[in-house]
């Protein structure tokens, strides 16, 4: 079958990581943008903190100057200067982005299945709806790559209820960042609530484990935080939210193929620790943007140790093997250390000293003995590596 057309990039997948990406490309750039259907509901909310505006600032929808963290044994409000949490929904992300993108001549939009997609040294293709289409780099985000085993696997699971009150239940200065005073059942297990008002709120069960858990579970679990911890018993629920990001320390392929490049989630954007990554999607949209636009290439180069990602796998580890929960984990950063600095760290600006001083106030035995672990893993691997090279 013969190509319909050829364009400069294509995008497998047209949600945060293609839309951000297409829209940090030169405006002259002939792109198609291909997703199964066209997103017109709100199936998602992205949370982050940072101290300066982003490109997508004007979307925020809600932003905070204080959270509040909970634990049995530990709890608090903090003030967060020179931070703010923030708050953007995926529709208000989705309709300015394929607004801003479709008047550019050069933009189309496709939506349909995936049939195909390969790519050699000279073109990447992909078929949807019968029809194939050529270009020089292909970005993907909507086909995962099978992950490596050998290495950490969790998950970060949740479902949300964005729901009215009759009365005034929440305080709309300040965010719930983490709840862990519910019952852990040996995992990590939390909520957090995102007033929008003091009647309305995004109030989400959060759990980092290895399987997801029944439909049903998700529901008791946020009824239950609602009556005993909110002290709700009649709230009207507007929207539900659920999803499934992976938490894991494997590397992701960077290409599915000569030029079919893997981005957003698919590219290992979400933190192996937090699952978050609206701001790392962000930062890798705009750096293949700048890479491209430089040297027609859009893979930029990367660090090849990455201390901050060393430290994540050290948390797996801790977390995989039950030797403590995120519970304690977290309790510990908040009440031995300013909020700023652990937010800081977790958004991996932190420096060596900081770092240092952070984990000093976790459980040293537990977390020597994992990172012992993860360094000699790490050696293996090299060995193995580099060992037929060796034997050439």
């Amino acid at each position: 079958m013969q190509p319909t057309q050829d364009f400069d990039y294509i995008f497998a997948g047209a949600g945060a990581s293609g839309l951000a990406l297409a829209y940090f490309l030169p405006a002259s750039a002939r792109v198609l943008l291909i997703d199964k259907v066209q997103k017109t509901k709100n199936d998602r909310t992205w949370c982050f903190w940072e101290s300066t505006p982003n490109p997508f600032d004007h979307l925020v929808y809600r932003r905070w100057d204080n959270i509040f963290f909970y634990a049995p044994d530990f709890s608090n409000r903090f003030a967060i200067a020179p931070y703010q949490y923030k708050m953007i929904r995926g529709i208000d992300f989705y309709t300015f982005l394929r607004q801003e993108l479709q008047k550019r001549p050069n933009v189309e939009f496709v939506y349909g299945e995936i049939e195909n997609l390969e790519s050699d040294n000279q073109k990447a293709r992909i078929t949807v709806n019968g029809t194939t289409h050529t270009a020089s780099w292909i970005f993907n985000s909507a086909l995962r790559p099978d992950v490596l085993s050998g290495y950490h696997h969790l998950l970060q699971h949740f479902k949300g209820y964005v729901l009215r009150t009759n009365q005034a239940a929440f305080d709309p200065s300040t965010a719930t960042f983490m709840d862990f005073r519910i019952a852990q059942n040996n995992e990590t297990r939390f909520v957090y609530v995102l007033p929008f008002d003091s009647q309305t709120a995004l109030v989400e069960y959060t759990l980092f484990s290895s399987t997801i858990l029944p439909e049903a579970e998700y529901d008791t679990a946020l009824h239950d935080y609602l009556k005993h911890y909110l002290k709700l018993d009649q709230y009207e629920i507007l929207e539900t939210e659920a999803g499934v990001i992976p938490m894991t320390d494997a590397p992701f392929a960077r290409l599915h193929s000569p030029r079919v490049m893997n981005i957003g989630i698919a590219g290992g954007r979400a933190k192996a620790s937090t699952g978050y990554a609206f701001k790392r999607i962000l930062y890798q949209a705009q750096a293949i943007a700048k890479h491209l636009t430089e040297t027609g290439s859009p893979l930029f180069s990367q660090s090849r140790f990455d201390r901050h990602a060393w430290m994540d796998s050290v948390y797996l580890r801790v977390l995989e093997q039950k030797r403590i929960g995120g519970a304690s984990f977290f309790s510990d950063l908040f009440k031995h250390n300013p909020a700023t600095t652990v937010l800081k760290f977790l958004d991996e600006a932190s420096s060596p000293l900081e770092d240092l001083k952070l984990m000093s106030s976790v459980n040293i035995p537990v977390f020597s003995r994992s990172a012992i672990e993860i360094t000699a893993q790490s050696a293996r691997r090299s060995l193995i590596r580099i060992a037929p090279n060796i034997t050439r």
